[in-house]
């Protein structure tokens, strides 16, 4: 029952399904290697740093992107760009690019391929082949922490090689994997992307993974370009919709910038996320058994405490807003939603502040 408190992002899947009919050219297909024997960590960043980029998409969202076509293809995450209708590219000697188009998009996968036009043809990665990659291989990852054009590098082993669904594989990592790193490269021993760097959250723990080289492979020879616009339309998200008691409610969780959190200590965040899950852990069984109103009054109380005791006054007008829109609506299950909805968003945005906080601790 999605009242549950679940706090789990996976892969930030969008619902949206691309047809593939164009071939693609020089994607780092399989090539032979250079050498028989290993590179060290700094000879990968040596040769591969001139090909990583940052990407920014407004204000607060930062990623990292590998070139895998000179021509200017960029592989990334695609909940880097998702929804975007402005996206640049920053290269290691500072040039910025802006995306005009997007060749390939892969929801099931978090996936995309972005296109910039260089004045001259970039340095490309070379891709491994992520089938062959076994837990107990080395694996380096490099990205921009917090967005900063200066690479950073972590190395670790392949964990586990994770076989979540039929379609679906995930390398994880012991690598860690921070804030504006998403969408960076992972190397094995001979300097070959054998993966594409994703964050992921369960329960507040930092678990870091990889969607394998071969996925990337496989998109780029599967273009189908479109326009950002175009892009933007097709992945912008939508509120999604739940049967409940018989009425159809639609979802209206909101994003917050992280100046919400002004005036507020790591602390006192941590306790407003602390009393929001205690608040649904409560409530969520009530409503799972049809006691929506209770659900709603436990959800009521935590809201009116923060919205007149919070330290921020992001905070208290987020949780005044939420109380408003709840009081707006006649039945108790409309209700409880409108609160869970802001809840979720509180969520959302301290799940992101605590990323900028650990970045700008390392």
């Amino acid at each position: 029952m999605a009242c549950y408190h679940r706090w789990v992002r996976l892969l930030p899947i969008v619902s949206v399904l691309v047809a593939s009919s164009i071939a693609a050219a020089g994607c780092g297909g399989a090539q032979k290697r250079e050498t028989a024997r290993g590179l060290t960590p700094k000879e990968i960043v040596e040769r591969s740093k001139g090909a990583i980029v940052r990407i920014e998409v407004g204000n607060d969202r930062v990623g990292t992107g590998f070139v895998v076509d000179r021509e200017g293809a960029i592989a990334t995450n695609l909940h880097v760009v998702v929804g975007a209708s402005e996206i640049k590219v920053r290269t290691l000697d500072g040039t910025v690019l802006s995306v005009p188009r997007v060749l390939a998009l892969d929801p099931d996968h978090d996936l995309a391929i972005i296109d910039v036009d260089p004045r001259q043809p970039l340095p490309v990665l070379r891709l491994g082949d992520s089938d062959k990659v076994a837990a107990g291989d080395p694996v380096i990852a490099i990205g921009n922490p917090l967005g900063v054009l200066d690479y950073t590098v972590s190395d670790g082993l392949i964990s586990s090689v994770r076989a979540v669904s039929p379609e679906l594989t995930l390398l994880q990592i012991s690598a860690p994997i921070s804030q504006g790193s998403s969408g960076g490269p992972l190397f094995n021993s001979f300097g070959e992307v054998i993966g594409v760097a994703t964050a992921i959250f369960n329960e507040g723990q930092n678990l870091n993974f990889g969607v394998p080289s071969n996925y990337v492979r496989k998109l780029s020879q599967e273009r189908r370009p479109m326009t950002v616009a175009q892009f933007a339309e097709l992945t912008r998200p939508r509120d999604p919709t739940i049967e409940a008691a018989g009425k159809s409610i639609v979802r209206k969780v909101p994003r917050h910038d992280l100046t919400i959190f002004d005036g507020c200590t790591d602390a006192q965040v941590e306790e407003t996320v602390k009393s929001i899950g205690q608040a649904i852990e409560l409530g969520a069984p009530l409503y799972n058994s049809g006691n929506h109103e209770a659900c709603y009054r436990i959800y009521e109380g935590t809201s009116i405490r923060f919205e007149r005791e919070s330290a921020c006054k992001g905070v208290r007008e987020a949780f005044g807003a939420g109380l408003l829109r709840s009081s707006t609506l006649d039945s108790y299950t409309e209700k409880a939603w409108a609160l869970r909805d802001m809840f979720d968003g509180l969520l959302e945005v301290a799940v992101r502040h605590a990323e900028k906080s650990r970045g700008a601790k390392r």
